[in-house]
């Protein structure tokens, strides 16, 4: 198997497209036609894991963190990144990095810390903006089925919980080709009038480029006539942290203690609690300050994430539980999310989880 086909697969749950603006996601080290027969599943990517990579014998190490975020300007193993890197050119090892955007992504690391809690009616926090186009489309009535199931095949059409979503309207098309057309319908230098639908589809803009390639090459007309507009909706399935209900309302030291043993947290850092019970619950794997304002606003009773600073304690205003369990132990379970896709997909092909914890952080 060679690495294109793994990344092929990560990227179609996935996209590239979807990570944040400052990540670095995607093969970081490594050629995307290198034959591979074994991957190594961790959080992050260290020395340590290098060596446990080649102890196992995997060619790809697929880690959620990326070893690189900002641009090497030497490589001579004067700090923890360079050496990584090195080890793993030294050792034909590849690695490749999804973070944010398996961050974003619908059935990520999020819906999986709100699988571990055991939450119900699970939705985005802050769904993406942006990031939807229509697509509208003029084509011959008799050419409209083949055109349609096309763009479908390419991605067009999906809303929410829906997939092949469009909207047609008849109407009538008139042009008049010029001398060096060479028209589907009509002639040269005569007005034509044909009997058209016109097609309106939803797409994201990932998707922008194959769904052009489909509609230029499914079309009948010499020169389609066809607009795309951007979209202020919002994609609820895709973006930042999530939130979801308890099966029934929960004291909230006990929710705490819960989720202490769920994540195994050496410590947990919480505001006042309320005199109320929990029922509402907001989180997001790894660093999620960002997202408490969002939090308060779908009134949750409880956000649940990592790496907060002093300060941002006092945003709760006794109007919300702000809870910090840590960066590691939030996101601990992606490993077992990729394993776990990964071994459902390739069924012959040998997947490892990583044996080791790389969490820098120790409790006393």
């Amino acid at each position: 198997m060679k690495i294109k086909e793994i990344s092929n697969y990560l990227e179609s749950l996935a996209p590239l497209a979807t990570q944040e603006s400052y990540d670095n996601c995607g093969l970081i080290v490594g050629n995307f036609n290198d034959e591979i027969n074994s991957v190594l599943v961790s959080l992050d990517c260290t020395e340590e894991i290098v060596d446990e990579a080649i102890a196992k014998g995997c060619q790809l190490i697929v880690s959620h963190h990326p070893i690189v975020f900002s641009g090497l300007k030497k490589l001579n193993g004067k700090n923890y990144v360079e050496r990584t890197v090195i080890k793993a050119i030294k050792n034909d090892i590849a690695i490749y990095a999804i973070h944010t955007n398996l961050d974003n992504y619908r059935f990520g690391v999020n819906y999986e810390i709100g699988q571990r809690i055991g939450l119900k009616n699970i939705k985005t926090l802050r769904p993406v903006s942006n990031s939807l186009l229509k697509l509208q489309v003029m084509v011959p009535q008799e050419n409209a089925e083949i055109l349609k199931n096309a763009l479908f095949q390419a991605g067009a059409g999906s809303i929410g919980e829906y997939d092949e979503c469009s909207f047609e309207l008849q109407g009538i098309g008139n042009f008049k080709p010029n001398k060096s057309a060479q028209p589907h319908i009509g002639e040269a230098g005569k007005r034509e009038t044909v009997k058209e639908v016109k097609l309106e589809m939803v797409l994201e803009n990932h998707k922008k480029s194959a769904v052009l390639k489909a509609l230029f090459a499914s079309h009948p007309y010499e020169e389609v006539a066809y607009d795309l507009i951007r979209l202020e909706n919002n994609d609820k399935f895709t973006g930042a942290g999530m939130i979801g209900t308890l099966d029934k309302p929960e004291d909230a030291m006990e929710f705490l203690k819960r989720i202490k043993e769920i994540f195994a947290c050496g410590i947990i850092k919480y505001t006042s609690l309320p005199d109320t019970s929990i029922s509402k619950v907001a989180y997001c794997g790894g660093a999620g300050s960002f997202l408490i304002k969002e939090a308060k606003n779908q009134k949750a009773d409880i956000f649940i994430t990592g790496d907060l600073k002093y300060h941002e304690y006092f945003d709760a205003e006794n109007e919300i539980v702000i809870c910090d369990i840590g960066h590691y132990e939030s996101e601990q379970f992606t490993t077992n999310l990729l394993a776990d896709k990964l071994k459902e997909k390739f069924t012959n092909f040998a997947v490892h989880l990583t044996g080791l914890n790389t969490n820098p952080i120790n409790y006393v």
